[in-house]
């Protein structure tokens, strides 16, 4: 094969370091964070009570909502404003007229957006599984959950908190808050500083992560907010309120550094981690020397979504091994870990 590194080389290599990681990975293996991926997703759809719930009951260490806001400045948990791939919306006549084209973050996107609706609309809509074929599992709770406010999910934590007696963290991402204000006049950080400060959630030892692939948002956040702020990143592109910077650039040592004036983690495609050989590619190092928290995203239980030694079976839909690879990030030293399928990492990491 030429031009390029042989899919049997990856494996080999792959799995010498999955070998290697086995016996080197820390007694302190519990420590890593398990964040509830918008809840327990591999199991019930995303972003929904359920779903939340499940986690908790797994014993995730925090669950992850995505905010957007309604045209009446309500914060609801969806992955995206876009509301097609995640509920019914395209199936109502009654809401057919708003459907739209917008350009989010340089992207043109059709369908139906949160903040052309009232939370009393959007409140009728039902959720639905974003990936039906992969988890067809999960369509099965088609239709039965309504889309939840982001204080919803505060009232269901403190009553799991109540109910079990342990901190249940809170992780929200602020999901395109520059693109909502300049176009919608709609402004997710004051909303979610708010409600936070109303839930007592605004302190530097609350149980509170606030993540965000922007920059000025982070910054505005860190003069409002004392809970830990993470930096999203991924292997292309980079903020899109920062059209000159680059995210592979931000993830240098002289780019951390600027990172840590603002921020107090990053949260990490975990592609980013390992090089094309399956090697760690020296990034959770450069993380921490910057006094940076490195959180990884996003480990999925079914083979697609597994490098190739952990692959089981010929199946994408399978499980493969995810016991590995949560050994695979607990070896570089990962502090924690977005996944839909916290259960099975609580149990891989011994917790």
């Amino acid at each position: 094969m030429t031009g390029g590194i042989s899919q049997i080389t990856v494996k080999i290599r792959l799995t010498v370091a999955l070998i290697g990681a086995v016996t080197a990975i820390p007694a302190s293996a519990g420590d890593m964070l398990v964040i509830a991926h918008r809840g327990a997703s591999g199991e019930r759809p995303e972003h929904t009570l359920a779903a939340y719930e499940r986690a908790i009951d797994q014993g995730a260490d925090y669950i992850e909502p995505d905010l957007v806001a309604t045209k009446d400045n309500v914060l609801v948990a969806r992955h995206e404003n876009e509301l097609s791939d995640t509920t019914d919306v395209g199936a109502r006549e009654e809401f057919a007229d708003r459907r739209r084209s917008k350009t989010i973050d340089g992207k043109l996107v059709s369908g139906w957006f949160a903040e052309d609706f009232t939370i009393a609309e959007l409140r009728t809509l039902r959720a639905k599984e974003r990936l039906p074929t992969l988890r067809t599992a999960n369509a099965r709770f088609d239709g039965l959950y309504p889309v939840p406010t982001f204080e919803e999910i505060l009232t269901l934590v403190r009553a799991k908190e109540a109910e079990t007696g342990r901190r249940i963290g809170i992780y929200p991402e602020l999901k395109h808050p520059n693109f909502l204000l300049q176009e919608a006049g709609i402004d997710t950080v004051d909303l979610l500083v708010t409600a936070l400060r109303k839930a007592d959630l605004d302190d530097a030892d609350d149980p509170v992560f606030i993540q965000c692939f922007e920059v000025g948002t982070l910054r505005r956040l860190n003069k409002m907010v004392d809970v830990p702020l993470i930096l999203l990143v991924k292997g292309e592109g980079g903020p899109a309120d920062e059209p000159a910077l680059y995210y592979l650039d931000m993830l240098t040592p002289t780019g951390l550094k600027d990172v840590a004036a603002y921020a107090d983690g990053v949260g990490a495609d975990m592609r980013l981690l390992f090089g094309p050989e399956g090697i760690p590619s020296g990034l959770v190092d450069d993380v921490h020397a910057a006094g940076l928290k490195l959180h990884a995203w996003t480990l999925r239980k079914e083979n697609a979504f597994l490098p190739p030694v952990l692959k089981r079976g010929t199946d994408e839909n399978g499980t493969g091994d995810v016991l590995g690879m949560v050994t695979l990030l607990k070896v570089q030293g990962v502090d924690g870990v977005f996944t839909d399928d916290p259960g099975l990492v609580v149990t891989a990491l011994g917790k």
